[in-house]
């Protein structure tokens, strides 16, 4: 299917402008949305492809830029800064006397880059949330839009941020990529719409709460299901990184898509 994209910018309610990258079909008749909520590497060249892949299958796509109020977290920054994070181990990567210890060492920029993702993660995770509400809005003010079939996908940073979304707004559907729970996962009871996690079976960090998370499903009655790819690493769905599976990633857009397709486009 043929389609349009291109980079827009619009205003949040406190005035912020909100850069996004938006991909549409080329039909007569406003199609479903899909929010696509990029990792922790920002609007990026991969991010908008997955934008491209859903607009060739007749949805509108939308990906925000959750970094535009921070113009030093570039892709390349933000990499550097993250490099120097993991020399730290895993099991000490939220003691504050190592984080502390990596920041002395760090640029002026980096050490920003740190507290944003790491010890002020909370704080810049309720922003982008409130950003992603504004983007929300905003998409249902499209032509090329019908804002009563609006869903929601997200891809680690992003994944995470989709279950909290899900919680805010009824999404007709929503599928987070290897995301972390709810916040508080009491949330789950919030939910509207059907979701479909799909999580990396290497990916510890994130898999040590799926069963708490399948138990709040269950307890709140929601319509949830799931797959691990074991034997895949976090983000195996993008083909830059090199956790890149192309067996799991391909696998796991054939199942996204229908969910979509099933939830956004059967009811028309």
């Amino acid at each position: 299917m043929e389609f349009s994209n291109k980079t827009i910018t619009f205003k949040c309610p406190d005035g912020a402008d909100m850069i996004a990258y938006i991909a549409h079909p080329k039909t007569e008749v406003p199609n479903p949305a899909i929010i696509v909520v990029h990792e922790a590497w920002g609007l990026n060249e991969q991010i908008k492809g997955v934008a491209n892949r859903y607009a060739q299958q007749g949805f509108t796509a939308i990906a925000p830029h959750l970094f535009s109020r921070e113009k030093d977290l570039t892709e390349q920054a933000i990499e550097k800064a993250m490099m120097q994070m993991w020399r730290i181990p895993p099991e000490k990567r939220n003691d504050p006397a190592a984080i502390q210890s990596l920041m002395a060492g760090l640029s002026e920029n980096e050490r920003k880059i740190v507290n944003f993702f790491f010890t002020g993660r909370e704080k810049a995770e309720k922003t982008m949330a409130e950003d992603l509400l504004c983007c929300v809005n905003y998409v249902k003010t499209l032509e090329t839009v019908d804002g009563e079939r609006l869903g929601i996908t997200g891809f680690c940073l992003g994944g995470g941020l989709s279950y909290q979304l899900a919680t805010r707004y009824p999404f007709n559907a929503a599928v987070p990529f290897y995301g972390a729970n709810p916040k508080p996962l009491e949330d789950v009871a919030k939910i509207s719409g059907p979701v479909f996690g799909i999580y990396a079976g290497e990916d510890q960090r994130i898999t040590s709460g799926v069963s708490a998370l399948v138990e709040a499903m269950i307890a709140h009655k929601k319509t949830f299901q799931m797959k691990i790819y074991q034997g895949t690493q976090h983000a195996f769905f993008n083909e830059n990184r090199p956790s890149y599976n192309k067996e799991a990633a391909e696998d796991a857009w054939t199942l996204a898509l229908a969910f979509f397709n099933k939830y956004l486009k059967a009811s028309k």
